[in-house]
């Protein structure tokens, strides 16, 4: 069955064309022209992935990925690529805070669109039956690459696909210091980006969901000029 994408963005000729080259690659596209539409359709159907611009005219995009990041239903869980046409860094940042698993500035090549959106579903693919019982132990930390969760102290802890993708990684490779740029190849492959500021905020949102206290990490620990670094050794 082909993967259902939501696309949410008010330009009607941008995103016909978006949902005509999704449509030659196998996907089925459902377009709503703004934030209001977007939730409607989001709780009347379900979705693999949500595409969202940043600026709408009825609400903000921003706004929008909030929540559906807040919602108690499944769609809480959705990758979300961005949209933006806006040059500010910060709206990435900000974005990035608010749960949004990836980010393409307009305008942009609809086969890198494509190729993000690939990766953000396999990344929410990835695990199964053969690797439920694969399980990452740190202490009271669990990582759950079947499911794709993560749990302290039993309790699942909320990470979007991106996070748990980026936890999953660094967990990989326990003990062993690892730069932005290694993190970002590991966790998109050909998809490497050298904005080092993702990588930081999503740490940042990891730690808020593992870390005893967030302001002092024992499990995501940086080390100055060179990264990252996941302890081996965890209570």
């Amino acid at each position: 069955m082909s993967e259902r994408i939501l696309l949410v963005d008010d330009d009607p000729r941008l995103a016909e064309m978006v949902s005509e080259y999704l449509g030659e690659a196998g996907f089925r596209v459902t377009i709503a022209a703004d934030g209001r539409a977007g939730l409607e359709r989001l709780s009347r159907a379900p979705f693999e992935a949500l595409v969202l611009d940043l600026m709408l005219p009825d609400m903000d995009g921003l706004e929008l990925c909030r929540q559906v990041r807040a919602s108690a239903a499944s769609t809480a869980e959705i990758p979300i690529l961005m949209l933006t046409a806006r040059g500010d860094a910060m709206d990435r940042v900000v974005g990035l805070e608010l749960g949004a698993d990836d980010y393409l500035p307009k305008p942009f090549e609809p086969r890198e669109l494509l190729a993000r959106l690939r990766a953000l579903l396999r990344r929410r693919r990835h695990g199964g039956a053969d690797s439920a019982a694969d399980v990452l132990r740190f202490g009271r930390l669990e990582i759950d690459r079947g499911s794709r969760e993560a749990r302290l102290d039993g309790e699942a802890r909320p990470l979007t696909a991106y996070q748990f993708a980026l936890l999953e990684a660094l967990a990989g490779h326990a003990g062993r210091v690892l730069s932005r740029e290694a993190i970002m190849d590991l966790v998109k492959g050909e998809l490497l980006e050298a904005f080092d500021r993702s990588i930081d905020v999503h740490v940042s949102r990891i730690r808020q969901a593992i870390e005893d206290d967030p302001k002092k990490p024992r499990r995501i620990i940086t080390v100055r000029g060179a990264g990252y670094v996941f302890a081996k050794a965890q209570d």
